[in-house]
């Protein structure tokens, strides 16, 4: 695992062909999408963070267990990953699924997903590069169609962008679809 936090440089990718395509699964938890993004695509370079170390410890031991060299294990707060740890131009897609949608109105701007942050993202992904979002809390789904209509310099909608990762559920939409509630997913691709 590569601790990040209260880092203020660019963490270097690992060497690997030039035209190797580059994953990060933002706020992994425990890494049930991350370790299945990697057994589908071991010609890729699949990139997980959290802030949560006993989380990634998990992900970490379940990756060399499983034999998955292609996994890089990032302790980093998703803010500063996208503003200044990650290469420019480095990410082909980038998918943050389910992150908390601090559903009380005086937690709102601890929401990770906000104009500032739509603003930070192209910082890292590459052009035409993909940013998957799924969310299970309405509300918050449709404030980030709200944002991303006001961004439309930077992203269009992409949906066929994520048709070959659709099958794979996090641990938290796994939850909520045993309660009946439905997570939505949304992909934009980075003009350019």
């Amino acid at each position: 695992m590569d601790s990040l936090t209260n880092t203020w440089g660019i963490w270097e990718l690992p060497d690997g062909p030039a035209d190797r395509k580059v994953e990060l699964d933002m706020g992994c938890g425990k890494g049930r999408f991350t370790t299945t993004l990697a057994h589908r695509y071991p010609d890729r370079l699949v990139l997980c963070n959290d802030v949560m170390s006993d989380r990634l410890r998990i992900v970490e031991k379940r990756g060399i267990r499983e034999g998955l060299a292609n996994l890089r294990v990032l302790r980093a707060a998703s803010l500063a990953l996208v503003s200044y740890q990650l290469p420019p131009d480095s990410i082909d897609r980038m998918h943050l699924l389910c992150p908390d949608p601090w559903p009380k109105k005086h937690h709102l701007a601890r929401r990770l997903v906000c104009t500032d942050f739509l603003c930070r993202v192209p910082r890292i992904l590459k052009r035409g590069g993909v940013f998957h979002l799924s969310t299970d809390y309405v509300p918050y789904f449709e404030d980030w169609l709200r944002m991303f209509a006001q961004l439309p310099h930077l992203y269009e909608p992409f949906p066929e962008g994520v048709a070959d990762v659709a099958d794979i559920k996090t641990d938290f939409e796994l939850l909520w679809n045993s309660k009946g509630t439905p997570v939505q997913h949304i992909a934009f691709r980075l003009k350019g």
